[in-house]
């Protein structure tokens, strides 16, 4: 069973009891949050290995790992394999900034987007960007609506409810 597979078992079990799966993930976003500082101290290394090496280089297990990896994914330059990642598979932790940043804002991670080392990476107002760019685009924003008599918007020329309002 791929290491994905049984990251999920675990973490998102219904079986689970409340409180037991609230301490899980309150634990598990402590330890992320110190894998993120140790990221983001220095953000352009080229961190790489496997996920077994990666786990034990930031102290946690593999399976902590795998859900680390899980989280970040969408925010690396080149995605890892993570659907079929084994320990010894390769992976890399190179991530794009911004992306990474703007997840996490999405993401409702305020314990991670609000991390000091931030401040070293984005000066306020690029944050500040990054922020409202990402809280709109999450933003629905439904065009006028057309009238019964107005001309139809397909542009035959005939009246919306004779052509495509039928």
């Amino acid at each position: 069973m791929a290491l994905l597979e049984q990251w999920q078992k675990v973490a998102y079990n219904e079986k689970t009891d409340k409180g037991e799966l609230q301490r899980f993930w309150q634990r598990y976003f402590l330890l992320e949050k110190g894998v993120y500082e140790k990221l983001l101290t220095n953000p352009d290394e080229k961190v790489e290995g496997t996920v077994k090496e990666l786990a034990d280089k930031y102290g946690i297990t593999v399976m902590e790992m795998t859900g680390f990896l899980d989280g970040i994914n969408d925010s690396l330059v080149k995605p890892n394999p993570i659907e079929t990642m084994e320990e010894d598979t390769k992976v890399s932790l190179v991530f794009d900034k911004e992306k990474l940043y703007m997840n996490m804002v999405d993401a409702k991670a305020d314990w991670l987007y609000e991390l000091p080392m931030w401040d070293n990476i984005f000066d306020a107002d690029k944050k500040k960007k990054l922020f409202l760019l990402q809280k709109k685009s999450g933003t629905v924003v439904v065009g006028k609506k057309v009238g019964r008599n107005d001309p139809c918007p397909c542009g035959s020329g005939k009246k919306y409810k004779y052509c495509c309002g039928r």
